[in-house]
């Protein structure tokens, strides 16, 4: 059975930037540390990834996946789907990007300066017999990883 996790997070960088570093498939591992290498397989007439193919350390193994991209709400979001993947038999995920003033200020980036509130939502299934909460905690971690890291990248821009 597949888990899901969800998280948000307060950037301080505007949702176009954070936007950019999520869609940027090629940049991934100068970012986020477990991305080892990034192929986009093919891309639609904007130049965005449509499949891409990743390859990770997960668990302490080196895992290869496929994921398939759409676009329909970008840049407000953008989500994928698992289309093949070592160990995996589920990866489906969104990223949502929402102006966010800080708490000082409000959506429209007043007094708190402006920012990016970014949602990560994410299900998870493994091919390997897991329990059920070491497939949750690593969901959680991923999403939570995930996060910090754009966090991290963004705000150092």
């Amino acid at each position: 059975m597949a888990e899901e996790a969800h998280e948000q997070i307060r950037v301080q960088a505007s949702p176009a930037l954070c936007f950019g570093y999520t869609a940027d498939f090629e940049e991934y591992p100068s970012w986020a540390k477990d991305v080892k290498q990034i192929t986009v397989l093919e891309r639609d007439e904007q130049g965005r990834g449509t499949r891409v193919e990743f390859h990770a350390s997960a668990m302490g193994k080196s895992i290869r996946y496929v994921l398939a991209y759409d676009w329909s709400e970008a840049p407000a979001a953008f989500s994928w789907t698992l289309v093949e993947g070592d160990m995996l038999s589920a990866l489906d995920g969104r990223y949502a990007f929402a102006p966010d003033g800080g708490p000082d200020g409000g959506p429209d980036g007043g007094p708190g300066g402006t920012g990016t509130l970014v949602t990560y939502d994410l299900r998870i299934d493994l091919s390997l017999p897991m329990p059920g909460l070491v497939k949750r905690r690593a969901g959680a971690l991923i999403v939570h990883n995930a996060l910090q890291e754009l966090k991290r990248a963004a705000e150092d821009t």
